[in-house]
């Protein structure tokens, strides 16, 4: 069994679904590990990793915008404000979906769906400079 990690340092604008597809199977193909497993993990408490559609972005602004109304802005009841007001709802959010995510590979290629795709999910609304570990796992 062999292991292969990378560090991938995202520059993300700000809010929203940001693809990281291409930078997985970039890290995927050094490697050179031809079938197993990759995890993808984000080390950040304000941003998420997802698997989303990735044909039509409408898709993912609705998720998005679901997820605002679900946590707004300017709740009285948050405590933890210092940071702005889109920090805490950004918490909230990741810990609502996933830090990280796992994808099988064969012959070097990410077996995704046709219409599935890897985002960073940046839940602040300025730009970040995000750091993803990628580890491949397999033979």
């Amino acid at each position: 069994m062999a292991v292969f990690q990378e560090t991938l340092t995202l520059n993300s604008p700000g809010a929203g679904t940001h693809e990281i597809t291409a930078a997985v199977a970039r890290v995927l193909t050094r490697s050179k590990i031809k079938g197993g497993v990759v995890t993808v993990f984000c080390q950040h408490t304000s941003a998420s990793l997802v698997i989303l559609e990735n044909a039509d972005p409408s898709a993912r602004r609705d998720l998005e915008a679901w997820f605002d109304r679900l946590v707004p802005e300017n709740d009285p009841h948050f405590e933890h404000t210092l940071e702005g007001p889109d920090d805490m709802p950004s918490h909230i959010k990741m810990a609502l979906t996933r830090t990280s995510e796992s994808v099988p590979f064969a012959e070097g290629r990410l077996l995704l769906g046709t219409w599935q795709g890897i985002f960073l999910w940046e839940h602040r609304r300025a730009a970040q400079t995000r750091t993803v570990m990628v580890t491949v796992v397999g033979e």
